[in-house]
Parts: C-alpha cells; sequence; structure tokens
C-alpha cells in the first residue's frame, strides 16, 4: 500500500532523480518536476497528499507555489526544501502556511519520517472534516421542516423572510407542533447563525430562582451565591434566545423581560450595574394568549412588544397530506442512527395514520415512527386496531367524520364556515356532525 502520493519538484536534476529513487523504494508515489508551473498543473489535476519542493528556484519559486497551492488547494501540506541560509525565509514560510521545511542536505531516513508524519496529520484532518460535515448533514436533516402542504410551504417561506430582519418573533402553536424547530430554522437562516442559539423553558424554572437563571447574579446576591455566574441573555450574546412555553413566566418576571426588549440592557440579581445585551428574541406560545391577558396572567404590553412578527403553525390534524413524508422521514431517521434496516411502510398503514387525530401533532407521529422503525410496535396490522378488517362504508364514515372535525376546529366551530369550506349545505353538515355525534346540530 502507498505511504501517499507526492509532489517533488526541484530545479536540481541529479538531487530529483536520487530523491524520486529513495521515496519510491520507501513506498510513496512520486510525481517529479523540474519546474514549478509543471508541478501545479499535476497538482490541481489530481488527488495529491503532499508537496515537497526546493525552495529557491528559477520562475517560479518555492515561496511562490506555496502560495498559489494555499489559495486554491488549502489543507494541502507544503514542505520545502532549504539552503544553510534560507531558514529565515523558510520560516517566514511556516507563517504563510508551509508544513515544515527541511535543511539540505538532509537525512534521508529523517525525511521518510517527516513525509510520513505529515501525510498522516493531513488524513486526520480530512477525515475529521469529513465527520464534523457527516454530523452537521444528519444535525440538518433532522433538522428539517418537512413537509410539501401549502401551509409547510408558506411557513418556510416565512420563516426565510423573518430570518433576515433583525425583529423578535413570537411562535404561536399547538404542543407538538415544532415550535423549537421553527426558532432553530430562524436562527440557522440569519446572521446570528455562527453564535449560540439558547432555549428556556419558562415553564420549567421554579420562580424562586427564574430571575438568576435569567439574567445571572454576583457573588452574595443570595445564600449559595458563591460567586458570580453569568445569565442566559449574557450567555446568547451575538445569537437567539429562544423563551418556550412563554405563557407560563412569571408575572413578576414579565416587566423585567419587556424592559430588557425595549433597552437591551440586563442588570445580574444583586448588581446595579447595566449590562449591554446582543440578542434576538423568538418566543413560543400554545395559543395566541388573548385569554392569558385577559385573565391578567399575561401582560398585554408585553405580547405586543414580542408579537410585532409573528409565526403560527398549523396543526397536524390540518395538513394531513404531510403524515405520510413525515412519517417515513422520522422512520428512516431512527432507522439510520440505531443501525437498522430501512423500514417498509405498508399503504394499508399510510391510510390508518391519515386517519388519525393526532392530538400530539407532529411529536406525536414521530415516536410513533420510531418505535415502528425499531419495531417496538406490534406487527402494522394490530397498531392499525382493526382498521382494516373494517368495512368499507365504516371506512368510509371514519374517514368523513375527520374531514368534518378538521373543518369545525379550522373555523373554531362555526357550522356556517366549515360548510362553505367543505362545499356542502349547511343543513347536510348539521345531519353529519349529529350523525357521528362530533356537536349537537344546529349549534354554530
Amino acid at each position: 500500500m502507498s505511504n501517499g502520493r507526492i509532489i517533488l519538484v526541484d530545479d536540481d536534476r541529479d538531487h530529483l532523480r536520487a530523491a524520486t529513487d529513495w521515496l519510491t523504494v520507501n513506498g510513496f508515489e512520486v510525481l517529479a518536476f523540474e519546474r514549478a508551473e509543471e508541478a501545479y498543473k499535476a497538482i490541481a489535476d489530481g488527488p495529491v497528499d503532499l508537496v515537497l519542493t526546493d525552495l529557491r528556484m528559477p520562475g517560479i519559486d518555492g515561496m511562490t507555489l506555496l502560495s498559489s497551492i494555499a489559495r486554491k488547494k488549502p489543507g494541502l501540506p507544503v514542505i520545502l526544501l532549504t539552503a544553510h541560509g534560507d531558514v529565515s525565509l523558510a520560516v517566514e514560510a511556516l507563517k504563510r502556511g508551509a508544513e515544515n521545511f527541511i535543511e539540505k542536505p538532509y537525512n534521508a531516513e529523517r525525511l521518510v519520517t517527516i513525509l510520513v508524519k505529515a501525510i498522516e496529520k493531513s488524513r486526520m484532518s480530512q477525515e475529521i472534516g469529513r465527520l464534523q460535515k457527516l454530523v452537521v448533514e444528519k444535525d440538518n436533516e433532522a433538522s428539517a421542516i418537512v413537509g410539501d402542504s401549502a401551509a409547510m410551504r408558506a411557513l418556510r417561506q416565512r420563516i426565510a423572510a423573518l430570518a433576515q430582519v433583525e425583529i423578535d418573533v413570537l411562535i404561536i402553536g399547538e404542543t407538538g407542533t415544532g415550535k423549537e424547530l421553527v426558532a432553530q430554522a430562524l436562527h440557522r437562516q440569519s446572521h446570528r447563525a455562527e453564535a449560540p442559539f439558547v432555549a428556556i423553558n419558562c415553564g420549567a424554572i421554579p420562580e424562586s430562582i427564574f430571575e438568576s437563571e435569567i439574567f445571572g447574579h454576583v457573588k452574595g446576591a443570595f445564600t449559595g451565591a458563591l460567586s458570580d455566574r453569568q445569565g442566559k441573555f449574557e450567555y446568547a450574546t451575538g445569537g437567539t434566545l429562544f423563551l418556550d412555553e412563554i405563557e407560563a413566566m412569571p408575572l413578576s418576571m414579565q416587566a423585567k423581560i419587556l424592559r430588557v426588549l425595549q433597552e437591551r440592557v440586563i442588570e445580574r440579581l444583586g448588581e446595579n450595574r447595566l449590562r449591554p445585551v446582543d440578542v434576538r428574541i423568538v418566543a413560543a406560545a400554545k395559543t395566541d394568549l388573548s385569554a392569558e391577558i385577559a385573565s391578567g396572567r399575561f401582560r398585554e404590553d408585553l405580547f405586543y412588544r414580542l408579537a410585532s412578527a409573528d409565526i403560527r403553525i398549523p396543526p397536524l390534524r390540518d395538513r394531513a397530506g404531510d403524515i405520510e413524508q413525515l412519517f417515513r422521514h422520522f422512520a428512516s431517521l431512527a432507522a439510520r442512527r440505531y443501525g437498522q434496516p430501512e423500514p417498509n411502510v405498508p399503504p394499508p398503514l399510510v391510510h390508518w395514520l391519515v386517519q388519525q387525530a393526532w392530538r400530539g401533532n407532529v411529536r406525536e407521529l414521530k415516536a410513533r415512527a420510531e418505535r415502528f422503525a425499531l419495531a417496538l410496535d406490534k406487527d402494522p396490522q394490530d397498531i392499525m386496531s382493526g382498521t382494516e378488517a373494517a368495512a368499507l362504508p365504516e371506512q368510509v364514515s371514519q374517514y368523513e367524520s375527520r374531514i368534518i372535525l378538521a373543518a369545525l376546529e379550522r373555523n373554531d366551530g362555526n357550522t356556517a364556515q366549515a360548510a362553505g369550506d367543505l362545499g356542502i349545505p349547511v343543513r347536510t353538515l348539521n345531519e353529519k356532525i349529529k350523525r357521528y355525534g362530533l356537536r349537537p346540530s344546529g349549534e354554530t
């Protein structure tokens, strides 16, 4: 097996021939050139592991060749052969990106050792880069916003438009619809993508430590504060702070958050110093907060400050056409993650999936898909709980009832509007509602 493919450049023919023979004997594939111009063409045309070049040559010298390689083939190791008096120049070459330099006359065994180590280092760096890229691609795939329905296409367009605007955003969607996924997409597509994305679940932090968690504290601010501590706002500097379940934020904290949104400064607990913060706020709520505002549990001024731009995520029941794609996507990801074969999703199972209510939305569907991929659920026929064994009229009735229920929910129970969406008379809709027990007939 070859130790590596080397480009050797030297205008000294005797040295070029001797070095080529020696390196070939030691397991290297060597392409030898007397002129840097010819060597550079070979570098551009094919795979190369390392370039070993003399520093001083007529025409294009080793330093110029190094600069050209650094521009066109970054990461390709270059080792310079120098005369004793060129050491200072070789040191300058190291600053410009050379891997190493060797003084002539050199020890032939040492030359081989240096080349082997340089190529191993380069290959390891390339492999790390490949794995990192693979991880990023998998992360991107896992965090993709999946769905080809009109609602999801509109959602992606909305995200793309708002990502480029420096404005705080409120995301509204039922539990399990993917609010954090949307927040992450806003972050990734913004100019803040290289800075932190910090997520806080406002419903999971006890009120007694909420201020310390968000704003940080100084030593001695309270019993147990043994040192200064940076809060989430400071930690997210330059990036995005995601406030999930904003409706659960303690009322006492809402005025302080409002001030931060308006002035972009924070005070650590126990400190009088104002600290500027550069963050974008993305908040999320399960509803439009109108009920919370009416009951006095949520500040109206904070709502309007957060909702200067909003993104509404449709529930899964309103985009049944995406269910099959989502199920296959999550099942495939789970299979690959745990080394399982690509799952086969039979048409009857797809039919059954589309008919389900999915009250837990995409989160519930994802959990079902992962269990299916890992064969943790029963046989698909058992999963469907006898749906396929039902007579055709019963299947049609089940399907129709779900369509009607979805139309009613879209229109807040208004049967006239729902009938318009479905393209049927109100009287017909009321009869079907009564037949399926969805709602007492005549209720609007």
